[in-house]
């Protein structure tokens, strides 16, 4: 039981003690889209070789509504129109030497008659909902990177 009780006191000082040191950052800043210099790779792709930069992203998208599913092919930089929404790809990176490989891709997908930003980060082919798209009507993921 003690041994319990001295985890559990560990788990909640932690974040505490995290709080209150100066090297943590109060907030996360939003990194613009059109950046690419700034932008963070996720902490799964730095802690493998990534260093490949693909010519696009291949995407997958669904209408929840309709039932429609598209792949869209979103060369870097451009936006496709799907629905109601633009999806936007920043980058798109995959393994060195494994083009087939997991794709981390910036993508940003907007409401453009609303004038809302849905979504704006990395996706991951390989865990499409550890970062994913939150609307009502539509689904968005990273297929793989498109090839120059």
């Amino acid at each position: 039981m003690r041994g319990h009780l001295a985890l559990l006191v560990a788990l909640l000082a932690a974040p505490l003690a995290a709080a209150q040191s100066p090297d943590v950052p109060d907030a996360i800043e939003a990194v613009p889209l059109d950046d690419p210099s700034l932008r963070p790779l996720p902490p799964e792709a730095r802690d493998r070789d990534i260093v490949e930069v693909a010519a696009g992203a291949v995407l997958r998208a669904l209408d929840k509504v309709s039932g429609e599913v598209v792949e869209l092919y979103v060369p870097s930089g451009e936006t496709k129109d799907f629905g109601l929404i633009s999806i936007s790809v920043g980058e798109c990176r995959f393994p060195r030497g494994n083009p087939a490989g997991d794709a981390y891709a910036w993508v940003e997908v907007r409401t453009p008659a609303r004038g809302t930003t849905d979504f704006q980060g990395w996706m991951i082919a390989s865990s499409p909902a550890l970062n994913a798209l939150d609307h009502a009507r539509y689904d968005v993921w990273v297929m793989r990177c498109i090839s120059a």
